[in-house]
Formats: C-alpha cells, sequence, structure tokens
C-alpha cells in the first residue's frame, strides 16, 4: 500500500473539514393543512441565487426533521410528499434554526416556476442501502455508465464494476437487467443520464431480490407527473485514438391513463486495445528455460444499438398494466488482432518468434419484454402485483487464425492456421407473484418465482491447410444448457421508535442439466438451499445511526463456464470451459455507522466460500497459457470504507470515498501438480470527486476527480497500483432547453494496471492499454414540454447475468 497516497486523501479531506467548520442546524416539521404531522416526507434545500439542491433529507414518522452541517447562507426551504408540495420557504441560516411547520398543499400539476439547473449529487443512507442522488447534477449528462462509475464505493477494473471486490449485478427500477456483462455496458453507454434519478448501492440484497444477486447496482428512474408530451435528441463526440461518436432519442408521451416512453441509440466505435505481457517457462529443476514477451494489438468496430420502449396503463385507481421491451442487437461487429512473440533462450539470445493475425465477425440480437400488473386490495398499503419476462438471445461469430514460425535468421519453420464458426442461442421464461400487506405497524412482503432456462450453444473448429478447411471433431462441440429454478420469499419491516428491524428468508429449488456432445459428459445438479437476511437499525439521535446486516447468497456458473470447449486465440493462448463447477455460497455482514448524514464507516466481512474464480494457468512442458474458471478452495473479503460527503462551500461541494481492504484466494495450482496456492492482497483505495458551480445562475458547473487504487487481487492476477485524474464542465444554454458538455478522463495516462501472477513454477504478467485517455464532447436538445419531470423505466431479471461475456 502507498502510505503517502493514502495520508494526502484524509488530508485533503480534512482540509475540506476546516474550510467547511462554521455550519449550523436546521429543524423542522411538516403537516398538512387539516395540522396533522406528515411522517417520511421529503424535505430539500435550495440555493436562493440559481435554486440548486444544496442538501435533502427525509422527515421521521412524525413528520419531524434536522439538516446538519449547513453553510452560513441564504436559501430556499420546501417539503413534499406523494401529492401534496409546499410553497418556496426562504430562510437565512446563520445560527442554528428551528423553523417550526411547514405546511404541505394539494397541487403538485402546477409546480412553481422555479427553474433547477443543476445540483450536486448527494449520498443518503437507508436501512438496507446507499442512495447516490443525480438527478440534474453536474453528473447527469453523461451516460448511464459514465453516471455508475462514479457511484460511491463502485471499483472500476478493465470495464467491470465491482464493490467489494463482487462483480456488480445491474437492476432498472428494481428489475434485473438481463443481459451479458458486455451487453450491460454496452446498453448503459447508451442510454443517457438525463434519465436518472438516483443510484441504488445495495451490498447485502434482502430477501425479495434474487439469492444469486450479490452487491447490486439498482438504477431508479426519474417520473413524469404532468399529461403532456417532450422530446430529447442527444450526442457526443470521443477522441480517443480513434474517434468515437454516439446519437440517441428519447420520447415522452403522457395522459391521464398512458404513459409512453420510447429511446433509441446508436453506438459507432472504432478501439484499439494493445496488451504486452511476458511468460517465463520454468522446468522441473524450478530453471528458467524460455523467455517470451508478446506485443498484442485488437482494432474493435462496432455499430451498437439499441431500442426501449415502456407502456404503463392505469385502468382504474387499484389496477395499472406495465409492459417493457428491449432490443439489443450489434450486426457485423469486428475484432482484427495481431500478435508477435519473441522466444528467447535463458540467456536472453532470440530463439524463434511468432506472428499471429486473425479476424474475428460477431453478430448478435437479444431480445427481452416484461409484463407486470398490480391490483392494489381494498386494505390500504396491500397488493398484489404479477409479473412475466421473456428473453430470446442470439449469436454468431466466425473467427479465422494464421499464425506463422520463423527462426532466429527470421527464416520459415510452420504455419498453425484454424477457422472456428460458433453459434449460441438462450431463451429465458420466468414468472413471479408478489403480495404486499401492512399488518399493525409491521410491513410484510411475499413472493413466487419460477423460470426455465435453456442454452444452446456449438463450435466448429477447422484446421486450415492452404485453401482446405478439415473439421477437427475433438475440438468442436455442441453443449446444451437448461435450469429450472422455483422459488420463495418472505420479508418483514417493523419500524418503532429509533429501531428499525428487517427480517427476510429465501428459498430456491435448482435443476440443472448440461450435455456436451464431444466429450458424452453430462453435468447433473439438484439442489434446494435457503437464504435468510437480517438487517437492524438504530437512531439514538439525529446525528448518530449504526446497522447491522447479514445476508447468505449463491454464485452460479455462467452457461459458456459449464461448456468444456476451448477458444482460441492462436495455439499456445487458450480460455477452457469447466463442465465440473457448482455453485459457491457466500455469508456476507456489515456493520454501518453514520455521523450527521457526513461521515459513513462501513465495516464489512465477506466469506466467498468456494468462490467460482478465473484462473491463468502456464504450461512449462507444453510451452501454453490458458484461463480456467474454478471453483477455489476458500476465498474472503473484508475491510473499512469511509466516506465523507458535504458543502465545503456554497460552490464546491466534495464527495470522498476511501476503503482499506484484504482480498485472499486459496486455489489448486492445475499446473503445479495441484499444489494448494493462497493469494492474499492488502490495498487502499481512495476517491476524491469535487463538484463546482462556475456561475452565479448555476448553468456553468464542473467536476474533477481522482481516483487511486494501491493494489487489487482476480484471481491468480495481482493488479498493480492505479491513478485516473478525470475533469468535466457542464453547460445550460436557452433556458434549459439545450445542455454541451466537455468530459476528458485519464489525464495522467496511468489508469491502467499490470497484472501480475507469480508463485511456484508460474511466472508471467499482462499489460492491458485500453483506450481509457479521452475528451468527449456531449450536447443534448430538449423540445416539446421538456420542463416536465421525466418517467423511464427499463428491463430486469436474474437468469440474463450469466449470458456469455467476452
Amino acid at each position: 500500500m502507498n502510505t503517502r497516497k493514502s495520508i494526502f486523501f484524509l488530508f485533503f479531506i480534512l482540509l475540506a473539514e476546516i474550510l467547511s467548520a462554521q455550519s449550523f442546524k436546521v429543524s423542522g416539521h411538516v403537516r398538512n393543512t387539516s395540522n396533522q404531522n406528515i411522517g417520511f416526507a421529503n424535505i430539500v434545500l435550495l440555493s436562493i441565487t440559481d435554486s440548486t439542491m444544496v442538501s435533502g433529507v427525509s422527515a421521521d414518522e412524525n413528520g419531524f426533521f434536522t439538516f446538519l452541517s449547513i453553510v452560513p447562507d441564504i436559501y430556499f426551504l420546501q417539503a413534499s410528499y406523494i401529492d401534496k408540495k409546499s410553497a418556496f420557504l426562504p430562510v437565512d441560516i446563520s445560527k442554528d434554526l428551528n423553523i417550526g411547520a411547514i405546511i404541505l398543499e394539494n397541487d403538485v400539476e402546477n409546480l412553481n416556476e422555479v427553474t433547477v439547473f443543476s445540483r450536486n449529487p448527494t449520498i443518503e443512507r437507508k436501512a438496507d442501502r446507499l442512495l447516490f442522488n443525480v438527478e440534474n447534477s453536474v453528473v447527469s449528462q453523461g451516460s448511464s455508465w459514465d453516471i455508475l462509475k462514479r457511484t460511491p464505493g463502485v471499483i472500476v477494473l478493465q470495464d467491470e464494476l465491482k464493490i467489494r471486490n463482487q462483480n456488480a449485478t445491474f437492476y432498472l427500477n428494481n428489475r434485473k437487467v438481463q443481459l451479458s456483462a458486455k451487453e450491460v455496458k454496452s446498453l448503459l453507454e447508451g442510454f443517457s443520464g438525463i434519465n436518472i434519478k438516483a443510484i441504488e448501492v445495495i451490498h447485502n440484497p434482502p430477501a425479495e431480490f434474487e439469492a444469486e444477486s450479490g452487491a447490486i447496482l439498482n438504477i431508479i428512474t426519474s417520473k413524469k407527473i404532468i399529461p403532456g408530451y417532450k422530446g430529447s435528441v442527444n450526442g457526443s463526440f470521443t477522441q480517443a485514438i480513434f474517434p468515437k461518436y454516439a446519437a440517441g432519442t428519447s420520447h415522452y408521451y403522457k395522459t391521464d391513463k398512458l404513459n409512453i416512453f420510447a429511446n433509441y441509440s446508436i453506438n459507432p466505435r472504432k478501439e484499439l486495445k494493445r496488451d504486452d505481457s511476458n511468460i517465463k517457462f520454468i522446468d522441473a529443476t524450478d530453471t528458467e528455460f524460455a523467455d517470451w514477451d508478446t506485443k498484442f494489438s485488437r482494432i474493435t468496430r462496432s455499430l451498437a444499438q439499441n431500442a426501449t420502449l415502456v407502456l404503463d396503463y392505469d385502468f382504474d385507481a387499484r389496477n395499472s398494466l406495465n409492459i417493457i421491451s428491449n432490443l439489443a442487437f450489434s450486426p457485423n461487429k469486428r475484432y482484427d488482432n495481431t500478435l508477435a512473440t519473441q522466444m528467447r533462450n535463458p540467456q536472453a539470445l532470440l530463439d524463434s518468434t511468432l506472428f499471429t493475425k486473425s479476424a474475428l465477425e460477431n453478430d448478435n440480437l437479444n431480445f427481452g419484454a416484461d409484463l407486470s400488473f398490480q391490483h392494489k386490495l381494498t386494505k390500504e398499503g396491500a397488493s398484489l402485483n404479477f409479473s412475466a419476462h421473456i428473453t430470446k438471445f442470439n449469436e454468431n461469430q466466425n473467427q479465422a487464425v494464421f499464425s506463422d514460425y520463423f527462426d532466429a535468421s527470421n527464416q520459415f519453420i510452420r504455419a498453425f492456421d484454424f477457422s472456428t464458426e460458433s453459434e449460441q442461442s438462450i431463451d429465458i421464461i420466468t414468472g413471479q407473484v408478489d403480495y404486499t400487506t401492512p399488518i399493525e405497524k409491521l410491513s410484510f412482503n411475499s413472493g413466487l418465482k419460477y423460470s426455465a432456462i435453456r442454452s444452446s450453444s456449438g463450435i466448429n473448429f477447422f484446421n486450415v491447410n492452404g485453401n482446405a478447411s478439415i473439421l477437427n471433431p475433438s475440438l468442436s462441440d455442441v453443449f446444451e444448457y437448461q435450469e429450472h429454478t422455483a422459488s420463495g420469499y418472505i420479508s418483514a419491516l417493523q419500524d418503532w421508535d429509533k429501531w428499525s428491524l428487517k427480517l427476510g428468508l429465501r428459498g430456491e429449488y435448482t435443476d440443472v442439466t448440461g450435455t456436451s456432445s464431444s466429450t458424452n459428459l453430462q453435468n447433473i445438479q439438484n439442489y434446494f438451499e435457503a437464504f435468510p437476511s437480517l438487517y437492524i437499525s438504530h437512531s439514538p439521535s439525529s446525528n448518530h445511526n449504526f446497522s447491522l446486516d447479514y445476508s447468505r447468497k449463491i454464485m452460479r456458473p455462467r452457461y459458456e463456464e459449464l461448456n468444456p470447449f476451448s477458444y482460441f486465440l492462436n495455439e499456445n493462448n487458450f480460455n477452457t470451459g469447466n463442465p465440473n463447477l457448482t455453485p459457491a455460497f457466500s455469508h456476507n455482514l456489515n456493520f454501518n455507522y453514520t455521523l450527521e448524514d457526513t461521515y459513513y464507516f462501513d465495516l464489512y466481512y465477506r466469506d466467498n466460500g468456494n468462490f467460482i474464480s478465473t484462473l491463468v494457468f502456464q504450461d512449462n512442458e507444453n510451452q501454453t497459457i490458458r484461463e480456467l474458471n474454478q471453483n477455489v478452495l476458500e476465498s474472503e473479503s473484508y475491510g473499512l470504507d469511509f466516506t465523507y460527503s458535504k458543502p465545503v462551500t456554497k460552490n464546491w461541494y466534495l464527495y470522498a470515498y476511501n476503503s482499506v481492504f484484504s482480498e485472499k484466494e486459496t486455489f489448486l495450482a492445475v499446473e503445479s501438480n495441484n499444489q494448494i496456492v493462497t493469494n492474499r492482497v492488502q490495498g487502499f483505495y481512495g476517491s476524491l470527486t469535487n463538484y463546482l458551480s462556475l456561475s452565479k445562475d448555476g448553468t456553468f458547473t464542473g467536476e474533477l476527480g481522482l481516483v487511486y487504487m494501491s493494489s487489487f487481487l482476480k484471481g491468480s492476477y495481482v493488479f498493480s497500483e492505479t491513478t485516473n485524474l478525470t475533469f468535466g464542465l457542464r453547460k445550460t444554454l436557452w433556458q434549459k432547453r439545450a445542455v454541451v458538455s466537455l468530459v476528458a478522463e485519464d489525464l495522467l495516462g496511468k489508469a491502467n494496471a499490470t497484472l501480475s501472477s507469480r508463485y511456484l513454477n508460474q511466472n508471467n504478467f499482462r499489460f492491458s492499454r485500453p483506450e481509457t485517455q479521452f475528451v468527449r464532447f456531449g450536447f443534448t436538445y430538449n423540445f416539446g414540454n421538456f420542463k416536465l419531470l421525466d418517467n423511464k423505466r427499463n428491463l430486469e431479471k436474474d437468469e440474463r447475468e450469466r449470458l456469455n461475456k467476452e
């Protein structure tokens, strides 16, 4: 761990605290026109100069609220609850202030003529999740993917989003995104951040979420409340090594009963990724006998497109229907790879060289649709919800690989050429019913779900000799996979005085069959598992909150991970599936403390059990390297997170996230006589983001961020330290009709890590360099009644997470 950089992050936070030391408390309570207290109302504090949001809180069950650490100034104060909203109340804060009662009135259709141009993102702690409010903030002009990368607790590793070393699971409005990891990224890069209201970070998802959902990023989109039409067009230009473009349009239409949202985006991209790697092959006497240096380059051309349609219809006050459909397709995606390897002897003299050139063409289409019907029962707060989901995924991929070997004097030795043809189809069908009812002061939820998954994937491997292609049956395969899961859950929430308790239990029965035609192997798994969850929260005063939560989770193998066939980069470098993978179970424990809604301390421990890890092994005898998924023998994670979120001045808002962590995995080294190896990392992750208001009217804002990570663990690899400095500007034009933005990332050129694996007879590393350095210019134009509040939602579901990944 780099101690000096850790101290720098902590010093910066301390400096900000000193600068903002003069602050006060604002309290009051919320009532309606009948003089009744309104519990759980939302109260916001806005800058009186530009109406930007400074802070926001929720009232307790008796309607009382408190703002802490407010910088002296003049503000607007407003409260809202469901269909009621108060008038804007000007307050001059120069000391601790109790403003008394705020009165809510029944008038949300005619909003006050105060336009919120832009505000700072805020953080809010809930019983079982962290809420990152970003609507109309300086970060909302980017893509949804950009916002997720800046969400508290999210770590970016090689285009993967992780939370405490777990791959994040993506939800949109409490519905799981049924896409593979690479498709999620493509979808969210094309989904504008202006659609997003908040991001929920759920470290320990409660029982109503799937047991396979580890840490969750739940995207909450805005909701339109006023009938009418609005639309927007947006586009961006990104200059990295190659230029990239994105364009999209969104349309919203609402009547008293009908609500329609339609979105289309297209993202033409040309990307370059370069890898430098090295393998030192070691013989039985532990002596290095060969040293391979490889330069790899990949150019990817793609035209990803996405179309979404959302339809809501309210039959009456108690019955409503929702239909959501999404089509993601990427035609004629092409990868052009070149690989040059220099093979040297122990004396560092050139022995031979290998040059590989390959081309891969890919077409995929992913269609998903959801149907849900909600019936509100006569008992207040009780409802029944019926939902169904369907996914159809198809992918075709062709690859041609040509390798030539040369001796030290550059004389041709031999060639090894091959081609592959592969295809995959996946069908997912789910049905679910949920029941919610209050029982006195208890909130009770229960539900049942059934899902069926069928996947068929095949590959034909051809040895190429001149113009002749000969099928190689030993490297060809068809893999059939079926999975049926029946599940049910119950959950109860009780709030009283200063305590909150939530208990949940989920049970899942799973039946899996995987069959390989080439090996005649059949993998059959049948099991029932229970997944309890517990959440306890205590607030002894308005300044302090303590919470404890626990859950048990499952990690199932992905479809392609169970498929035993291999994918070759060349004859020396390939990935292999593992039909012997079994589900892994984890125990997750968190203890959280919040001070003054400003300082967040999170202590966590996770026993990952036989975690499914991606490990890389070099075969010293055959001089190959392969990537293999394996159930590790044991895995654990623990750490302490500290989050700081506070306005330093009225024009400067600081967010800081720091984490000291430990990661450990113990696995079988299959190319080292199955010896047991433990990989361990103690590291530090620090993130500082400064949100700046650069104009008096709030229409010009900026963002300056710095992210540092000392090291990290991924399977058999250990990551080196990385630093990422980012900068952004956002300007609202023409009375909020248009927005322009400028973003620059990886200004220092240090955002990419070296991955090293060194133990026993293994010694290799890889330095990957995707296009992390870029400048992006964005533009959004709103038309129609563009001041309407928005309503957009998107797709869900749990099983699609395990679709094939790159």
